[in-house]
């Protein structure tokens, strides 16, 4: 029985405008999102080659570099560049607001450009990939798949003839939620191997060991995600008599659960736990900078004076006292007496601005992680967070890269900026930079072990709500 009740559904369902309209919008979104999202990334991958290739032409053969990189404390004497990774093609995430590339100075790690600020018009309507299609597209057309799957029956006075012939409630409930779901997967795995297939034409590494296993991990997410919309609409179908009422509550469900609440975490994070402003911190920088250039001024003016009274007696003329202090002696006297001076002044500075980062960036994250807390009341932020983790898009991947960028700047601090004394400056020899390393990345294991708590929560939306879905089946006076 159970069976021919599930085959019905399918039926109704197939037979309906709205699987036309699904079928419509996975052929035509996933194929074609895939190929624009992965010649995007192949645009990406020729920049960062050759970034990396202009890299590596520079070195100690180049003079000016080497003049530099001695006597410019903001020079980027290396970089540690960000390498796209071909999982972007599914989910942008932050790779499209992560530094290109951190720059080591003297000073301490200087960012680059994003790919964002490279093309901001093109971001200004949203950038659309497969992660959001499923999180926006088909949790709606999911609820537009069940809102009446009850209610319709209802109005229609069917579900009393059905259940009169002594068919259990729960095989009812089961047969309308099993039904309706294969219906709508169905389509959704089809486009989506359509969608691969158009990949792997164009030479995307699907069978690589690292991408297969994460692709089949976001497919199985996708699946649990659109699962929770498909019990959370079942809820509201039973829940309301008509189908009109239902759909108003499951669209205003949706724009909260979608759109508005997982933004409100971050927002009320804001308050819980503010932060200063990138714009405040750069001007404590700028005052500290200017403090410190006003005590080089103040001590190379009372060197000047020191160097004027024993200039005086040895020289009586004005001509000769012009031409000591004018000449390159004198200037090599006053920058040998003031390079030890510049030297503390550039590490106070560098101290004082890697404390006000550290600090900074520790206020940053507090506020960040508790609206990643406050947002995780909706499925849909655990679901985000979830995908980009395995598509090394999110919050892993930009820990991974910073953690990088900090241990590479200590190394080069250690070998190289720490060596750069007046004498190193002066020298014929210069310390080369240490070849940026690689960004390690978390493995599949690691990430779900990083994100067990956004799987589980989707687990338990999923398990809850079907389970609010039949308790009120079974009460309901039908």
């Amino acid at each position: 029985m159970s069976i021919t009740l599930i085959q019905k559904e399918i039926m109704l369902h197939v037979l309906s405008a709205r699987f036309v309209a699904l079928l419509l919008m996975c052929v035509l979104l996933i194929p074609l999102n895939f190929h624009i999202n992965y010649q995007r990334y192949l645009q990406r991958q020729v920049d960062y080659q050759e970034a990396v290739k202009k890299e590596n032409n520079k070195g100690a053969a180049d003079e000016p570099w080497v003049h530099r990189q001695t006597t410019d404390p903001n020079f980027e004497v290396s970089k540690l560049i960000l390498k796209p990774t071909p999982l972007s093609v599914f989910a942008t995430g932050l790779e499209s607001i992560i530094p290109r590339y951190l720059g080591m100075t003297r000073n301490g790690i200087k960012q680059g450009d994003t790919v964002l600020s490279s093309a901001p018009i093109a971001f200004l309507f949203g950038h659309l990939d497969f992660v959001f299609v499923v999180s926006t597209v088909f949790s709606l057309l999911a609820l537009l798949f069940t809102f009446d799957a009850v209610a319709g029956e209802k109005e229609a006075g069917t579900i009393r003839i059905t259940l009169a012939n002594a068919l259990p409630r729960d095989i009812f409930l089961w047969s309308k939620l099993i039904g309706g779901y294969l219906v709508f997967i169905v389509p959704f795995l089809v486009s989506l191997i359509i969608g691969l297939l158009v990949l792997v034409l164009q030479g995307f590494p699907l069978a690589e060991p690292d991408i297969y296993p994460r692709v089949f991990c976001l497919i199985l997410v996708s699946l649990l995600y659109i699962a929770v919309f498909f019990a959370l609409g079942s809820v509201i179908s039973i829940y309301f008599d008509s189908s009109k009422t239902a759909l108003i509550v499951a669209f205003t469900i949706w724009v909260f659960t979608v759109l508005i609440l997982p933004r409100v975490g971050f927002l009320a994070a804001q308050i819980v736990a503010p932060t200063p402003t990138a714009e405040s911190v750069y001007r404590e920088k700028a005052a500290k900078q200017a403090e410190l250039r006003a005590g080089l001024d103040k001590e190379r003016s009372a060197l000047f004076s020191e160097m004027i009274q024993d200039l005086m007696p040895e020289e009586p003329t004005s001509g000769g006292f012009a031409a000591v202090v004018g000449g390159p002696e004198y200037f090599e006297k006053m920058n040998e007496k003031m390079a030890p001076l510049e030297e503390a002044a550039r590490l106070a500075y560098r101290d004082f601005a890697a404390e006000l980062d550290q600090r900074y960036q520790q206020q940053r994250k507090y506020q960040e992680e508790i609206g990643i807390n406050l947002s995780r009341i909706t499925p849909t932020s655990s679901f985000i967070s979830l995908a980009t983790d395995a598509t090394q898009t999110g919050q892993a991947k930009r820990n991974a890269y910073f953690q990088t960028g900090t241990r590479y700047y200590e190394t080069l601090d250690a070998e190289m900026f720490s060596k750069m004394s007046e004498t190193a400056i002066h020298s014929e020899e210069t310390p080369s930079p240490l070849p940026p390393p690689s960004v390690v990345e978390p493995t599949l294991e690691e990430t779900l072990q990083h994100a067990v708590l956004d799987l589980l929560l989707l687990c338990f939306f999923a398990g809850g709500l079907t389970t609010a879905a039949f308790l009120k089946f079974f009460q309901a006076d039908i």
